[in-house]
């Protein structure tokens, strides 16, 4: 196959973070591994890659204390060629990046790992820049990294600005044609101790970079679904079933309200399952009534009410509840 704009592109995707603020599933699963619409959100993000007509010279995956997990999740699902970095220090996502720097040459796609993205990369074959930063406008630029333009290309990037400077919020996708010069900025920010709130962040090594005079772009995308806390996750959920994600069963006297997933041999028996529920594997669902929620493998729900919900692996909840968040092989019971 030859790639579209002629060129080998090798990929970047740290995934090393803790997810503290999914726990308690991420105490027994990496992040990534946490399922969104019936696959889990590393799996969505590759399949965005898989589609691309490019040819994917090696995905660096920079991973931490979970990492045999993503391997084995990876190499039974993909045929990527991958590399596999340990971070021993979680010191920020510019440190997780150079972590990996003897690999970096060439073409590089930088995609952070809570990112679900639906975009047009072709733009990298138009651009007359040396890089992209992909964004999306957004109502509360004060949450997020924002760009400020000045000519059509970045005039910088603050981190959660106090003032307005822009709407265009970062997203955690980035193309840079030169993957030694990202390798050259990160390294000058760790060796003179640039941070943002203690950790070295691509976006100081961007700051650098158009400071030192290199023309980048912002190209905007068209959806940005977040996975890093439980209600983006519920957001994200609501958006991949209602686009291409609906999946569904018969249940036994039960009534299924699309969109949901829900797989081939998961049990539903005298329940109203839906909107916007995925249910994994093996689970076993009885007199219940579950709305907007995910509900992962082999778990067992039986006389509950839930709403806004995740609910981990081999989970079991009985009794009427209005929102749960509850991890692997845990027994939730009311009486």
């Amino acid at each position: 196959m030859v790639p579209f704009f002629g060129l080998f592109m090798k990929v970047i995707i740290p995934l090393a973070g803790v997810g503290t603020r999914l726990r308690p599933h991420t105490h027994t699963k990496p992040k990534p591994l946490i399922k969104v619409a019936g696959k889990a959100v590393l799996g969505h993000i590759l399949d965005r890659l898989k589609a691309l007509e490019v040819d994917i010279e090696e995905i660096i995956f920079v991973t931490g204390e979970m990492r045999e997990q993503i391997e084995a999740y990876v190499s039974k699902n993909y045929s990527f060629k991958s590399r596999y970095v340990g971070q021993d220090r979680l010191l920020g996502d510019g440190y997780a990046i150079y972590l990996a720097r003897e690999f970096i040459k060439g073409d590089v796609l930088v995609v952070f790992v809570d990112t679900i993205f639906e975009t047009d990369l072709k733009v990298i074959s138009s651009t007359n820049a040396e890089g992209i930063v992909w964004v999306k406008e957004t109502d509360t630029p004060e949450r997020f990294g924002i760009v400020q333009l000045e000519n059509g290309f970045i005039k910088r990037i603050v981190e959660k600005p106090s003032e307005f400077i822009s709407n265009l919020a970062v997203i955690g996708l980035y193309y840079f044609r030169d993957g030694k010069k990202l390798v050259e900025y990160l390294d000058r920010i760790i060796k003179k101790n640039v941070t943002t709130k203690n950790e070295y962040r691509i976006a100081d090594a961007i700051s650098l970079m158009v400071a030192d005079g290199i023309k980048l772009r912002a190209a905007e995308v068209k959806v940005w679904a977040d996975c890093g806390k439980p209600e983006t996750l519920l957001e994200t959920n609501k958006y991949l079933l209602s686009n291409g994600r609906h999946k569904e069963i018969k249940g036994k006297n039960s009534v299924i309200i699309p969109p949901v997933y829900i797989e081939d041999d998961a049990k539903i028996e005298n329940s109203i399952i839906g909107p916007y529920v995925s249910v994994a594997a093996g689970c076993n669902i009885r007199g219940s009534i579950i709305r907007d929620s995910i509900i992962d493998q082999g778990s067992v729900i039986e006389n509950a009410v839930i709403e806004g919900s995740l609910v981990g692996n081999y989970a079991v909840v009985k009794g009427r509840f209005k929102k749960l968040n509850v991890g692997d092989s845990s027994q939730v019971d009311f009486e």
